[in-house]
């Protein structure tokens, strides 16, 4: 009598988690951070079809980095969720907290009981309409969910740039601090593995990130409604030619360097 195959429900949470986190490494990083008129959202995404931030209702949006075409099954979601309860009852009864809620139970729903789990990582903010009000969760692929404080940082080397935040965030930031920074640090940091230097003493991959490689929006805390806005175009080069004005006042040099190639994880 032969003995059946047997794997521990460990080595199976195991080995889902560590697939799905590998996904999320290779994709291209997100970096949300409050500013002081409302909630900054800043992607290496060079696509200006398939979208990593999008508007939920009207004070919520939602970044995520992964699979494409699995984050956006929960956008969408979202977005019928939201429009389902602002219609039933009223659209103040639409908050960031029920919608974070939603897509934990989903997210764990398809990690425990599907072979394959999502590979996605997801942020839900809500701009409030005081700075202290402001809202930002974090929703990894198990569908475990955090309250954040200031910023978020996911995909690629979140670590890093996280440290980076955690070192030169602040209370209180005007936007073009704020997107100044998200993108210092997006172009230190922000490659996805499969492209980053390896050895024992990597050198940190500086490169050069224009505004067409960038994907950018805000939820401005003085629009009633409809607070998404997306800045592209000569805004966003506007803003960015003041980083490099700083940039060159405080003496920094970069090495350019090509852009990576897409993949399957955004």
């Amino acid at each position: 009598m032969s003995i059946p195959f047997y794997v521990s429900p460990e080595q199976i949470i195991k080995d889902k988690a560590d697939y799905a986190r590998k996904g999320i490494a290779r994709g291209r990083s997100v970096v949300v951070l409050q500013y002081q008129d409302g909630i900054l959202f800043v992607a290496e995404n060079p696509s200006r079809a398939l979208h990593k931030i999008s508007e939920i209702y009207d004070r919520i949006a939602f970044a995520a980095v992964g699979k494409y075409n699995e984050f956006e099954n929960l956008r969408v979601a979202g977005v019928r969720l939201a429009d389902l309860r602002g219609y039933s009852y009223a659209r103040t009864d639409v908050t960031v907290r029920s919608l974070a809620n939603a897509y934990a139970q989903t997210l764990g729903t398809i990690f425990t009981e599907t072979p394959k789990p999502y590979e996605v990582e997801i942020v839900v903010a809500e701009v409030g309409a005081t700075y202290e009000r402001d809202q930002l969760y974090r929703l990894t692929f198990d569908g475990s969910v955090a309250d954040e404080h200031g910023y978020v940082a996911m995909g690629g080397s979140a670590e890093a740039i996280s440290s980076g935040l955690e070192e030169h965030w602040h209370d209180g930031m005007s936007l073009e601090e704020g997107l100044t920074l998200a993108v210092d640090l997006l172009t230190q940091h922000g490659a996805p593995a499969s492209t980053r230097s390896t050895g024992e003493n990597p050198d940190p991959e500086v490169r050069d990130l224009p505004a067409d490689q960038l994907e950018v929006a805000v939820l401005e805390r003085a629009r009633t409604t409809r607070a998404f806005r997306r800045i592209a175009g000569t805004k966003l080069t506007a803003l960015l030619g003041t980083r490099g004005d700083n940039a060159s006042t405080d003496n920094a040099s970069t090495d350019n360097a090509p852009t990576d190639d897409a993949s399957t994880s955004d």
